[in-house]
């Protein structure tokens, strides 16, 4: 591996949403760059986005746009990602791939730094990022889980209309302004994109988030479930996970119960474990109101944690409420982090 001490470094989808943050995090963090090149679809080829006070042009993602590429950050759609992130490790880049084509594939890590960064010596070209909504639920799990170990974890999610791209947004904006006029609103994407039947998602809740699978679950759950056994190496844990989109644009939220492997805890035990984990931030004071919300979460790196409670009924079941954005740690500061954590174990 090099130990350079600045790198080539390509984001494809340069232009979305989590493409334009993981662009704002490169800046912000001073990461090593040596040439930057911006990637997209052909239609955007030809813009220009400011970086360090330069306007650099996105091109075209193409196959040979990755020769003298170190690391190529991945987030524009896994058909995209199926296609070019295999031509970019040909070329000699490690690929952090935002999308779910990888992430259940045994030769390829899918890593939280804060969980199972050792997992990332152990990559062969390219590296998945989570699902958002599992990156901050492990991230939370992890701690308890090595100090105590886990059981059971059952979840139930209030997810922001982001993670279903920019049009979300818009339609989620548009949808609320008709409501408010007493106007008709017109249903075009949610709760998927293509899907034959649709719902308003303004001031409403829908609990479907991506296509539903032949055991009742639809793929975000699914998704939730395996990658949460594959991330935290325990194959034997049982998950369940219901996933709801919500009206709120920034941040998912989380209500999460887990069931320990000790029966003598405490609720001020697992808090302290908790506000000991790298990556959490414990906000956890009932009598002050004080826990985390999706607002209070948006354009932060962490993942917070409040509404710590014991199960009136279970001695080892403990409840928490989970929030991060979805767009920050759940997709572009997880790709940085784990770029960052590459270079630093000269994983390069």
């Amino acid at each position: 591996m090099s130990h350079k001490a600045a790198f080539n470094v390509a984001v494809v989808g340069a232009t979305g949403a989590v493409g334009q943050k993981i662009i704002k995090l490169l800046e912000e963090k001073n990461f090593p760059i040596n040439e930057l090149k911006l990637l997209s679809s052909s239609r955007s080829a030809g813009k220009k986005i400011a970086f360090h006070g330069e306007e650099v042009t996105v091109e075209e993602a193409l196959p040979e746009s990755f020769k003298g590429i170190d690391i190529a950050l991945f987030s524009a759609g896994g058909s995209v990602s199926k296609q070019l992130a295999p031509e970019a490790v040909k070329h000699g880049a490690v690929v952090v791939d935002n999308t779910s084509a990888f992430r259940m594939d045994e030769d390829v890590p899918l890593v939280v730094p804060e969980v199972n960064k050792e997992d990332l010596l152990n990559h062969k070209g390219i590296i998945a990022n989570p699902n958002c909504s599992t990156i901050q639920m492990v991230a939370a799990l992890k701690p308890l889980q090595e100090a105590y170990g886990l059981k059971r974890v059952i979840v139930s999610t209030y997810q922001a209309v982001s993670g279903a791209g920019v049009s979300a947004n818009k339609e989620l904006e548009n949808q609320s302004t008709s409501f408010l006029k007493n106007e008709e609103m017109q249903a075009e994407i949610l709760p998927v994109k293509g899907d034959k039947k649709h719902y308003p998602i303004a001031f409403n809740a829908l609990p479907q988030i991506d296509v539903f699978q032949e055991n009742g679950y639809t793929f975000e759950e699914m998704k939730m479930i395996n990658e949460t056994k594959k991330i935290m190496h325990a194959p034997d844990l049982s998950v369940a996970a219901t996933c709801v989109r919500l009206p709120i644009f920034t941040s998912h939220a989380e209500s999460v119960y887990v069931e320990l492997d000790r029966n003598d805890l405490a609720v001020n035990e697992i808090q302290k474990v908790l506000e000991e984990a790298e990556g959490v931030i414990l906000q956890d004071d009932p009598q002050n109101q004080l826990y985390p919300t999706p607002l209070s979460a948006a354009d932060r790196e962490e993942v917070f944690v409040g509404r710590v409670r014991q199960d009136p009924d279970v001695k080892n079941g403990f409840h928490m409420w989970i929030v991060s954005d979805n767009l920050m740690k759940g997709a572009a500061w997880n790709t940085v982090q784990i770029a960052e954590t590459l270079i630093k174990n000269k994983r390069l």
